[in-house]
């Protein structure tokens, strides 16, 4: 397939030491086709976390059909803002961190680099911890007198769940530190894995249930009318925009791979709207049904698999989930920390190195114990998932509207130039990253505000894109003036 003509594919000529490295420089091979992308979606949304979630906004008070088209909304609002990022890594070939300083500057985009890689370590020491429920479910099929690891413990975790997360953990390490084409390749094949256990999955459930599964009405045993109703269908909307700010943020890393932004559209429509509406409607018939069979719902696919009474079927889906869960951890939470850790020290830290480290620092933060205390999730992390929307509104406002899609990718890499700023920061895009943060920040954490913590990505995006307009719009002529025609786009 042939690349688009705006698509940057020279050479760089000189780049400084301080800003370049092989893991950084504008992508030559571009091999991530429509499927690969598509695939690349599969595997951030068919996750236990995306189960549960897009599971649990069924047991908000809202009939089925309006949950379905508050999902279809707030994906389709995803779709638009991942093709604006999408865009970016296909036109310019590089990662989120070196993206980040066409805004921010050359030393100024380890910011919002170092805040995102700081988000996706802990969840990555948390997807793993989650996904090593699999690996022990595994261990005692075959081993039962295992479960005497469990008497034991070392930093909060006992020695048989230690064995499963370390099992998760290397064998995540081990496809990172083989580069971004096994990353493809893997993705290939985990991304659609999860719908053939879901199908089966459905079937059981269906089976066992004798077909009595209601999805005419809301799942939460009442129902919700008139501004109450209208104000959850908005807030069921924004969590699934909030759900995906992550991945918006930084699907350039894997969309810089792709041969032209027509590939990225198709994959990012199939991927998106279709996908997780898919998914949705097979989450909540499992989880349905769940209630008919226990008598409770169980969100957890783990959970619900572990209690088909035949060891083969529970064998086959703990590692069918085991391998969907690592398709997301690589995917969301693993490439991006490493793209950050080169961004920061690129004459030292390659991909491998950073995958290595990255995988180091999700140990450090003991994971288990931030998953089993729901105050550090909601606050300290969901806190710094607040700085995300500011950080997309200042990276899209500063290409789309102050640069006008004019980008010098040769002075990405140069202590000089377009990008050089206030010595490598611009001062203006941090006030307006601090601008939103403040309001975004206890919106989404003060207890006062929880009538709009849902919103606080949306109120990040507003205030930030806004302040960093109005701090910008007297600069534009003078910044599009400095351009060397022959290296733009």
């Amino acid at each position: 397939m042939e690349k688009d003509i705006d698509v940057f594919d020279g050479e760089l000529v000189n780049p400084n030491e301080r800003l370049y490295n092989e893991d950084l420089a504008p992508a030559k091979e571009r091999k991530w086709e429509t499927y690969s992308i598509f695939a690349m979606w599969m595997s951030d949304v068919h996750s236990v976390g995306g189960y549960t979630f897009a599971a649990g906004l069924f047991f908000m008070g809202l009939t089925a059909w309006q949950v379905l088209l508050a999902e279809i909304i707030g994906i389709s609002i995803v779709m638009f803002f991942s093709n604006l990022t999408s865009r970016l890594g296909t036109r310019l070939g590089v990662p989120y961190p070196v993206i980040s300083r066409i805004s921010f500057g050359v030393w100024g985009g380890n910011i919002p680099a170092l805040i995102r890689g700081l988000v996706a370590v802990f969840w990555y020491g948390i997807q793993t911890y989650l996904a090593s429920v699999s690996v022990v479910g595994i261990i005692l099929i075959f081993a039962p007198g295992a479960k005497s690891l469990m008497l034991r413990s070392f930093l909060g975790l006992n020695s048989l769940y230690w064995i499963g997360f370390l099992i998760m953990w290397a064998v995540q390490l081990l496809i990172m530190i083989y580069g971004m084409e096994i990353v493809r390749k893997f993705n290939n094949l985990a991304g659609p894995l999860v719908y053939v256990l879901m199908f089966f999955l459905i079937i059981w459930v269906v089976n066992t249930s004798g077909g009595h599964i209601n999805l005419n009405v809301g799942l939460a045993g009442k129902r919700l009318f008139g501004l109450n109703a209208v104000y959850t269908f908005v807030v069921a909307i924004a969590l699934v925009v909030a759900y995906f700010s992550t991945i918006m943020l930084n699907v350039c890393d894997f969309t810089r791979f792709s041969p032209n932004f027509k590939v990225v559209k198709r994959a990012n429509f199939l991927g998106l709207p279709v996908n997780f509406t898919l998914f949705s409607i097979a989450s909540v018939i499992t989880t349905a049904g769940s209630i008919v069979i226990f008598g409770s719902a169980i969100y957890d696919p783990i959970l619900l698999v572990q209690k088909i009474p035949n060891n083969t079927a529970q064998l086959i889906g703990a590692v069918g989930f085991m391998i969907a869960t690592l398709g997301i951890n690589v995917i969301a939470n693993l490439v991006s920390p490493v793209y950050d850790l080169a961004n920061l020290f690129p004459k030292h830290i390659n991909f491998k190195r950073g995958a290595i480290i990255t995988a180091m620092l999700s140990i450090v933060v003991l994971p288990w114990k931030i998953y089993a205390n729901p105050i550090a999730v909601n606050y300290f992390l969901g806190g710094l998932a607040a700085f995300l929307g500011p950080i997309f509104a200042i990276i899209i406002v500063d290409y789309y509207v102050v640069k006008k899609e004019k980008v010098d990718v040769q002075m990405l890499f140069q202590l000089s130039g377009s990008y050089w700023y206030d010595n490598g920061f611009n001062k203006k895009a941090v006030l307006a990253l601090l601008l939103g943060v403040i309001i975004s920040v206890p919106a989404a954490m003060v207890p006062a505000f929880k009538v709009i913590a849902s919103f606080s990505w949306f109120i990040g995006v507003f205030v930030s894109g806004l302040s960093y307009w109005i701090l910008m719009k007297d600069t534009v002529v003078t910044d599009l003036n400095d351009y060397k025609e022959e290296h733009s786009l």
